[in-house]
């Protein structure tokens, strides 16, 4: 759900120009928008990364109460100075024909070699507000973790990812021990804490 505006909440576009093109885009924003004690801004300048949009899947299996993680290279947390494997979900860019639904059953395929049975909507966000055009709508997918785990990915891609299952009460402690330094992780996580004995009885 969008959130509601409150007053003086309008903005207008000046003027748009591409920036830089290249595997991602960053575009070149003008805007004037209204001030809350009344009146306008002067034109603003703002560069935009524009990623596209994506879906992301916490892998759960109810019966087992057992969760899915995935780890692999991530640049953006070298260049922040963090470790550069992480722990994660389930996510992906969403390609023209696709549903946020399609693509998280195609990478939890890919990824992970999981099938997804079941799904529910958790949360629908913009990932980074201030600098980033990307979204991402995440979703708990029933699985079935019996035989999970391994390592996947898309060679033609350059990924090799590790993929874990663990109990949810370990994941739940390593949330607690700051390990998951992964948004989204961290996001669907806290989300199955606080619902996870409604979808238990939902997905008996």
């Amino acid at each position: 759900m969008a959130t509601p505006p409150l007053p003086n909440e309008t903005v207008e576009l000046v003027e748009h120009e591409v920036a830089f093109q290249g595997y991602f885009r960053v575009g070149r924003y003008f805007f004037r928008h209204d001030l809350y004690q009344g009146g306008r801004s002067g034109t603003i300048r703002r560069e935009v990364f524009e990623r596209g949009h994506a879906a992301a899947v916490l892998p759960y299996d109810p019966l087992r109460d057992e969760i899915v993680l995935i780890r692999q290279f991530r640049a953006g947390a070298y260049v922040a100075g963090r470790h550069p494997w992480t722990w994660e979900i389930v996510a992906g860019i969403i390609e023209h024909d696709e549903s946020p639904e399609q693509l998280i059953r195609r990478e939890a395929v890919e990824e992970a070699g999981l099938e997804i049975k079941e799904v529910i909507a958790m949360y629908d966000v913009v990932v980074s507000p201030g600098a980033c055009s990307e979204t991402c709508a995440s979703f708990l997918g029933r699985v079935d973790t019996t035989n999970a785990g391994g390592v996947f990915g898309l060679e033609s891609e350059g990924e090799n990812i590790l993929v874990k299952v663990l109990p949810f009460a370990e994941a739940r402690a390593m949330l607690e021990r700051d390990e998951i330094g992964n948004a989204l992780g961290v996001i669907a996580l806290q989300w199955l804490a606080l619902h996870r004995d409604e979808v238990r009885a939902r997905w008996r």
